[in-house]
Protein backbone atom coordinates (compact mmCIF):
# COMPACT_ATOMS: atom_id res chain seq x y z
CA UNK A 1 0.00 0.00 0.00
CA UNK A 2 2.80 2.45 0.39
CA UNK A 3 2.74 3.17 -3.49
CA UNK A 4 -0.71 4.25 -3.74
CA UNK A 5 0.12 7.60 -1.95
CA UNK A 6 3.22 8.72 -4.39
CA UNK A 7 0.90 7.51 -7.56
CA UNK A 8 -1.83 9.54 -6.15
CA UNK A 9 0.21 12.65 -6.25
CA UNK A 10 2.07 11.76 -9.45
CA UNK A 11 -1.93 11.41 -11.04
CA UNK A 12 -2.60 14.61 -9.32
CA UNK A 13 0.09 16.33 -10.20
CA UNK A 14 -0.50 15.67 -13.82
CA UNK A 15 -4.21 16.79 -14.05
CA UNK A 16 -2.78 20.10 -11.85
CA UNK A 17 -0.28 20.96 -14.49
CA UNK A 18 -2.88 20.50 -17.32
CA UNK A 19 -5.00 22.92 -15.54
CA UNK A 20 -1.32 25.05 -15.14
CA UNK A 21 -0.45 24.98 -18.56
CA UNK A 22 -3.79 25.87 -19.55
CA UNK A 23 -3.95 29.08 -17.64
CA UNK A 24 -0.30 30.03 -18.12
CA UNK A 25 -0.96 29.42 -22.28
CA UNK A 26 -4.22 31.49 -21.96
CA UNK A 27 -3.89 34.01 -19.64
CA UNK A 28 0.83 34.79 -20.27
CA UNK A 29 1.49 32.84 -23.61
CA UNK A 30 -1.27 34.76 -25.03
CA UNK A 31 -0.95 37.91 -23.01
CA UNK A 32 0.44 40.88 -23.25
CA UNK A 33 3.91 39.98 -20.78
CA UNK A 34 4.34 36.47 -22.62
CA UNK A 35 3.62 36.57 -26.02
CA UNK A 36 7.23 38.23 -27.19
CA UNK A 37 8.08 34.16 -26.53
CA UNK A 38 5.30 32.46 -27.55
CA UNK A 39 4.87 34.10 -31.11
CA UNK A 40 7.64 32.04 -32.14
CA UNK A 41 5.63 29.46 -32.05
CA UNK A 42 2.52 30.82 -33.99
CA UNK A 43 4.87 32.18 -36.48
CA UNK A 44 5.68 29.38 -39.33
CA UNK A 45 8.18 31.67 -40.27
CA UNK A 46 9.09 32.97 -37.32
CA UNK A 47 12.33 32.72 -35.26
CA UNK A 48 13.39 29.27 -34.93
CA UNK A 49 17.10 28.79 -34.32
CA UNK A 50 18.02 24.86 -35.15
CA UNK A 51 14.97 23.58 -34.48
CA UNK A 52 14.34 25.70 -31.39
CA UNK A 53 12.26 28.45 -31.10
CA UNK A 54 11.67 31.21 -28.20
CA UNK A 55 8.99 29.77 -26.90
CA UNK A 56 10.86 26.63 -25.91
CA UNK A 57 12.23 28.87 -22.85
CA UNK A 58 8.42 28.25 -21.40
CA UNK A 59 9.25 24.57 -21.04
CA UNK A 60 12.68 24.90 -20.06
CA UNK A 61 11.06 27.00 -17.11
CA UNK A 62 8.88 24.34 -15.91
CA UNK A 63 11.74 21.47 -16.10
CA UNK A 64 14.16 23.90 -14.02
CA UNK A 65 11.21 23.90 -11.54
CA UNK A 66 11.01 20.41 -11.18
CA UNK A 67 14.22 20.01 -11.40
CA UNK A 68 14.67 22.37 -8.24
CA UNK A 69 12.26 20.42 -6.76
CA UNK A 70 14.34 17.08 -7.37
CA UNK A 71 17.38 18.05 -5.90
CA UNK A 72 16.23 20.46 -2.79
CA UNK A 73 12.83 18.19 -1.71
CA UNK A 74 11.86 15.07 -0.48
CA UNK A 75 8.73 13.10 0.42
CA UNK A 76 5.64 14.07 -1.16
CA UNK A 77 7.18 17.56 -2.87
CA UNK A 78 9.75 14.80 -4.93
CA UNK A 79 6.32 12.67 -6.13
CA UNK A 80 4.84 16.32 -7.53
CA UNK A 81 8.85 16.94 -8.86
CA UNK A 82 7.64 13.53 -10.69
CA UNK A 83 3.79 14.24 -11.56
CA UNK A 84 5.65 17.79 -13.03
CA UNK A 85 8.08 15.47 -15.36
CA UNK A 86 5.58 12.77 -16.18
CA UNK A 87 3.38 16.25 -17.61
CA UNK A 88 6.63 17.12 -19.67
CA UNK A 89 7.10 13.56 -21.35
CA UNK A 90 3.13 13.43 -22.53
CA UNK A 91 3.33 17.38 -23.56
CA UNK A 92 6.60 17.20 -25.58
CA UNK A 93 5.09 13.71 -26.56
CA UNK A 94 1.46 15.02 -27.30
CA UNK A 95 2.63 18.40 -28.22
CA UNK A 96 5.85 19.03 -30.43
CA UNK A 97 5.94 15.21 -31.64
CA UNK A 98 2.43 14.14 -32.74
CA UNK A 99 0.60 17.41 -33.24
CA UNK A 100 3.86 20.12 -34.51
CA UNK A 101 5.93 16.97 -35.83
CA UNK A 102 9.23 18.61 -34.65
CA UNK A 103 10.94 15.35 -34.25
CA UNK A 104 10.49 12.25 -36.24
CA UNK A 105 6.92 11.41 -35.31
CA UNK A 106 5.14 11.84 -38.19
CA UNK A 107 1.88 9.99 -37.96
CA UNK A 108 -1.31 11.99 -37.86
CA UNK A 109 -4.04 10.56 -35.69
CA UNK A 110 -6.80 9.40 -37.88
CA UNK A 111 -9.75 8.91 -34.85
CA UNK A 112 -10.36 8.99 -31.48
CA UNK A 113 -8.85 11.10 -28.40
CA UNK A 114 -5.78 11.45 -30.24
CA UNK A 115 -7.36 13.05 -33.32
CA UNK A 116 -9.62 15.44 -31.30
CA UNK A 117 -6.26 16.82 -29.51
CA UNK A 118 -4.72 16.94 -33.01
CA UNK A 119 -7.68 19.09 -34.41
CA UNK A 120 -8.21 21.13 -31.37
CA UNK A 121 -4.74 22.26 -31.68
CA UNK A 122 -4.91 22.81 -35.46
CA UNK A 123 -7.71 25.23 -34.43
CA UNK A 124 -5.85 27.04 -31.72
CA UNK A 125 -3.50 27.77 -34.57
CA UNK A 126 -6.12 28.77 -37.22
CA UNK A 127 -5.99 32.53 -35.96
CA UNK A 128 -3.51 34.89 -36.58
CA UNK A 129 -2.24 37.04 -33.41
CA UNK A 130 -2.53 36.45 -29.87
CA UNK A 131 -6.07 36.82 -29.91
CA UNK A 132 -9.48 35.24 -31.21
CA UNK A 133 -7.39 31.90 -30.57
CA UNK A 134 -9.26 28.68 -28.68
CA UNK A 135 -8.05 25.46 -26.95
CA UNK A 136 -5.43 26.23 -25.22
CA UNK A 137 -4.91 22.80 -23.03
CA UNK A 138 -2.67 20.30 -24.33
CA UNK A 139 -3.69 17.02 -22.91
CA UNK A 140 -7.61 18.00 -22.58
CA UNK A 141 -9.32 19.06 -26.05
CA UNK A 142 -12.73 20.55 -25.89
CA UNK A 143 -15.73 19.33 -27.97
CA UNK A 144 -14.31 20.33 -31.96
CA UNK A 145 -17.89 21.63 -32.83
CA UNK A 146 -17.67 23.89 -29.27
CA UNK A 147 -14.27 25.07 -31.01
CA UNK A 148 -15.27 25.51 -34.31
CA UNK A 149 -18.34 27.78 -33.10
CA UNK A 150 -15.65 29.85 -30.73
CA UNK A 151 -13.83 30.32 -33.96
CA UNK A 152 -16.58 31.06 -35.78
CA UNK A 153 -18.02 33.84 -33.42
CA UNK A 154 -14.55 35.13 -33.97
CA UNK A 155 -14.91 35.50 -37.48
CA UNK A 156 -11.90 33.46 -38.25
CA UNK A 157 -13.85 30.35 -39.55
CA UNK A 158 -16.64 31.03 -42.15
CA UNK A 159 -19.70 28.55 -42.34
CA UNK A 160 -18.72 25.48 -44.59
CA UNK A 161 -21.61 27.16 -47.33
CA UNK A 162 -19.56 30.89 -46.86
CA UNK A 163 -16.10 28.74 -48.04
CA UNK A 164 -17.81 27.26 -50.97
CA UNK A 165 -19.19 30.15 -51.80
CA UNK A 166 -15.73 31.84 -51.37
CA UNK A 167 -14.19 28.94 -53.79
CA UNK A 168 -16.79 29.15 -56.61
CA UNK A 169 -14.90 32.76 -57.07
Amino acid sequence: MSWLLPLAIVLATVAVMELVAYSVHRWIMHGPLGWGWHKSHHDEHGDHQGGFEKNDLYGLIFAVIAAGLFIFTSGWLWWVAVGMSVYGVIYLLMHDCLVHQRWPFRAIPRKGYLRRVYQAHKMHHAVEGRDGCVSFGFVYAPPLDQLKDQLRRGGALRRDEDKAAAQDR
